[in-house]
């Protein structure tokens, strides 16, 4: 799927701001695809960009109404469907990353057609992936492995794909999970695909390119979850990554949300079997570094762990959000 940009981000009348975590990271990521808000009285949030209605988004050239927050349960309100429906009449498509899908709400799927407008419900997918080839493919590719879910996969994906682009490097983000796909404007929701060809849809997502040219594939789950290992791992395999980097949390010992009866991943455990598994379709597969969400510490003591962790993995171990990640980008130029 393809959004189209510039985006008028809607996040209606959410009662927490951190509930407008997809407008967040659309107007951090990708601002130059940010048009403006459109809130209700009494919303929470404030992405810090201008207020627009519909009309007016419409007229200073908005293509698509994208839903910034996720209200709980991942279900539309009912009292804002009509704004939806006022959008797909000033001729923007509709964007969302909720569960319920915009498709299956009759208004609006009767909308759409009468306007000959989109609805793009990106955590579900209705195209025909094919079984992943394996074979060899041109380009490089870099994938974001963690010791656990939530770990900042995406964010340091985005990270690279940026500090790529900064030096003049061919660089694409590949966007694997709802929010990713609305920052990039498109990609596949990969958990929303049958089991049998996530590796043949990650194909397809990072397929043959340029020499110098670089996929980054932002990752989901952990080989190390009970329940998320089998997305994983098919991106992995299809991915087909000369690199990856592995993403942590400081001082995060247990799987979160729910598993935590599980260790989480260990990461010297997490490069080894990320290359022995990673090995299968490519045998040169090799960590070019550790990322680490170090908010838990003070800065020296981020610091001065993130040395350790280099020294003891023989790689660069940054903190995305506090230092960046040259070091990195740095370590990927050199090798190849």
């Amino acid at each position: 799927m393809k959004i189209a940009p510039p985006y008028l981000i809607f996040l209606g009348d959410t009662p927490i701001a951190e509930l407008a975590k997809t407008g967040a990271g659309l107007v951090h990521w990708r601002p130059e695809r940010c048009l403006a808000q459109l809130r209700f009285t009494g919303c929470a949030a404030d992405l810090g960009v201008a207020e627009m209605s519909v009309g007016q988004a419409a007229n200073a050239g908005a293509r698509t109404l994208v839903i910034g927050t996720a209200p709980p349960g991942g279900q539309l309100p009912g009292h804002w469907i009509d704004t939806l429906e006022e959008a797909l009449a000033a001729g923007l498509d509709v964007a969302s990353g909720l569960h319920q899908k915009l498709t299956d709400i009759p208004r609006l799927a009767e909308a759409a057609d009468r306007h000959g407008r989109q609805l793009f419900d990106v955590r579900h997918t209705d195209s025909d992936f094919p079984v992943a080839s394996g074979k060899p493919r041109t380009g490089h590719r870099l994938i974001t492995v963690g010791t656990d879910c939530a770990v900042g996969k995406k964010y340091t994906a985005l990270a690279i794909e940026r500090e790529m682009g900064a030096r003049g490097m061919k660089a694409d983000f590949r966007a694997t999970g709802q929010t990713g796909i609305l920052i990039a404007g498109e990609g596949v929701a990969i958990d929303a695909v049958v089991a049998d060809f996530i590796a043949g849809a990650t194909e397809t997502l990072c397929p043959a390119n340029d020499p110098d040219h670089w996929d980054i594939v932002e990752g989901q789950g952990s080989l190390f979850h009970p329940a998320f290992a089998g997305v994983t791992l098919g991106l992995l395999h299809g991915a087909q990554a000369d690199f990856f980097v592995v993403c942590h949390e400081a001082g995060r010992q247990r799987l979160s949300a729910g598993y935590e009866g599980y260790p989480s991943g260990d990461l010297a455990a997490c490069i080894k079997w990320t290359q022995a598994l990673g090995a299968l379709v490519r045998p040169e597969i090799a960590c070019a570094g550790i990322s680490v969400n170090t908010a838990s510490l003070a800065e020296e003591d981020a610091k001065t762990y993130l040395a350790g962790l280099g020294e003891q993995n023989g790689v660069a171990a940054v903190d995305p959000v506090r230092f960046g990640v040259s070091p990195i980008v740095d370590a990927l130029e050199k090798a190849t």
